[in-house]
C-alpha cells in the first residue's frame, strides 16, 4: 500500500495535466506511471524529477543504449528499489537478455560495478571502482554519469520512502521470487 496515493487524473489541476501531456509528448513511449502520478501532487517535484529523462539521454550518448540501461539497473538494484529495478529489468528482458545472466565486457562490468557502488556506498567510491571508469571517459562525461547516478538514486529514494506501487504493466518482469502482485 503506497504511503501517498497517486494523483487521480480527474483530480489533477490544469497545470499538472499540461505537465503530464508535455512529458508524454516529449518522450514517446513514456506514460504517467504510479511514481509520476504521485509526483503530480507537486508540480515542482514532478518537473524536477522529470529532468531524469534528458540526463538519461546524455548517458546514452556517452555509453550507448545498452550500457545506459544496465548502469541505471545497477544503481536501482544497489538502492534496493523494487519499482525502478523492475522497470529496468523490463528493458533488459525486452532487449533479449536475462538480468541474472548478463554477459558483460570488462569495461561494461566496470561501469555496472561503478553504478552499484555509488548506490550501495552512498557515493563513497573506492579508486578500484572509480579509476577504470575515469580512464575511459572525459571529466564532463564523468560528471554526467555521476549526476545521473544521483538522479537515479533520488528516484529510488522517492519510490522507496513513499512505497510507490509497481505498475501493473511491470508485473511480468518481476523476479520469479516476486511474481505475486505486490
Amino acid at each position: 500500500m503506497p504511503r501517498i496515493t497517486p494523483l487521480p487524473a480527474e483530480a489533477a489541476t490544469s497545470d499538472v495535466k499540461a505537465a503530464f501531456d508535455t512529458h508524454v509528448t516529449d518522450y514517446p513511449g513514456s506514460r504517467i506511471t504510479n511514481m509520476k502520478a504521485t509526483l503530480g501532487r507537486s508540480i515542482l517535484a514532478f518537473q524536477v524529477y522529470m529532468q531524469w529523462y534528458p540526463l538519461y539521454e546524455e548517458v546514452k550518448k556517452i555509453v550507448g543504449d545498452r550500457l545506459a540501461y544496465l548502469f541505471a539497473h545497477s544503481i536501482s538494484e544497489g538502492s534496493n528499489c523494487p519499482l525502478c529495478t523492475t522497470f529496468f529489468r523490463r528493458i533488459i528482458i525486452d532487449n533479449g537478455e536475462r538480468p541474472e545472466q548478463l554477459t558483460l565486457t570488462e569495461h561494461e562490468q566496470a561501469v555496472v560495478d561503478f553504478g552499484s557502488a555509488i548506490a550501495q556506498n552512498k557515493g563513497e567510491i573506492s579508486d578500484e571502482r572509480y579509476v577504470p571508469v575515469a580512464e575511459r571517459y572525459t571529466d564532463e562525461q564523468i560528471v554526467v554519469l555521476v549526476a545521473f547516478a544521483g538522479q537515479m538514486i533520488a528516484t529510488n529514494v522517492f519510490n522507496n520512502v513513499l512505497e510507490v506501487n509497481i505498475d501493473e504493466y511491470l508485473y511480468p518482469y518481476l523476479p520469479l521470487t516476486q511474481q505475486s502482485n505486490p
